[in-house]
Order: C-alpha cells, then structure tokens, then sequence
C-alpha cells in the first residue's frame, strides 16, 4: 500500500480569520537542513491563493519597532520570516466592517523555529526586534507604493500591544512615530471588510 508523503507545511489558524501561522517541514542531518518556504500548492490546500510580486529583506537592532504599516488602494498581503535572530510579530485588523476590527494577535518568530506568519490584505503589520540582531524575508502580494502607505501608532493605548522592550526605549523611524491611534483614523483611509473575501 503506497503510503501518502508527510505534510510540508502545517497550519493554524489565528484568532484573526485569514492570519494563519506557518510551521515547515524541516529535513536536517549532519550537513545542515531544507525546508520548502513556499510551495503553491501547499498554500493552496491552506487557503491561500496568493501570488507574491515583491520580496523584502530587512535587519534590525534588538529593541526596534517597524510598524504598524498598511497600504490602503495597493494592499499588500505578506508571508513574513525571520532568518536570524526572533521577532515578536502584531497583526492589526483595521478593515472597516469586519468583525474583528480593532483586534490584534501577536506571535514570535524565529529563525530557530523557521516558523512563518501569513497575513492578508486588509491587516496592519508590525514587528519588535527580540534579539541582538534580528533579520526577516518578507513577500508581498504587490510592489511598495508610498503614496499608499498608512500607519497606526505602535503605542495606542486603546490597543495596549505588550511590546517586548523590557524597560528598553523602543528604536523607531520618525514616521512611525507620527503615526494617529487606531481610533483618530479617518474613516476613508481603512480599507473596507469584504466577507465574500473570506
């Protein structure tokens, strides 16, 4: 009897619809590892169909804050991995109409674990950097545009993120710092919840 080959890659789902936490089928021996970070197919039996049109490589001092970006007539799904170092990684659902607007989940990612975070259009994004230095891939499923990048303040209350800092000021760009609360947000610059999306 032909036995079925093991999963590439495992999912879970997330307390956000969509947001689906990514787990490889690693093979390692004493020459090193491989692992499969994409396969459409795979993604495909998760739910997701999706195909990338940009890829970003940033590295990070422990104690930086990127985020929480958004794009809002050019969304941007992301698949999102850290190759060194960890991350504590936020998911911001700012989509208008959706059930779990204003909801946040939060994961560490690690180069350790090969773990991967999928999050789809619609959502906010942003990372802490946990370790002395830490590294990330990211695809997107469109390019960057500037003139469509928005934000929402790493530090709003009313979501109260328990950012990993330990007592340590947070390293942050000057436009992420500038960044409104979820709440002061004009109403026409969130993106709109489709449920037949879903």
């Amino acid at each position: 009897m032909k036995q079925e080959p093991p999963p590439q890659m495992r999912a879970t789902a997330t307390d956000l619809p969509g947001v689906i936490l990514i787990q490889p089928e690693v093979y390692g021996d004493d020459r090193g590892f491989f692992f499969e970070t994409y396969n459409r197919d795979s993604f495909r039996d998760m739910g997701i169909h999706m195909t990338f049109a940009q890829a970003n490589h940033s590295r990070s001092a422990r104690g930086v804050i990127r985020g929480l970006h958004y794009q809002l007539r050019r969304p941007q799904a992301k698949l999102v991995r850290v190759i060194e170092g960890e991350i504590y990684d936020v998911v911001l659902d700012i989509r208008r109409g959706s059930p779990t607007f204003g909801q946040w989940v939060s994961t560490v990612l690690s180069a350790r674990e090969k773990n991967m975070l999928f999050i789809p259009e619609g959502f906010a994004h942003g990372f802490c950097a946990c370790s002395e230095v830490a590294e990330m891939i990211y695809f997107c499923s469109d390019v960057y545009c500037p003139e469509e990048e928005r934000g929402i303040l790493w530090s709003d209350p009313e979501l109260a993120i328990p950012w990993p800092l330990h007592d340590q000021a947070p390293l942050l760009s000057d436009r992420d710092q500038a960044f409104g609360p979820l709440a002061s947000q004009p109403v026409h610059e969130l993106p709109v919840f489709d449920s037949e999306a879903m």
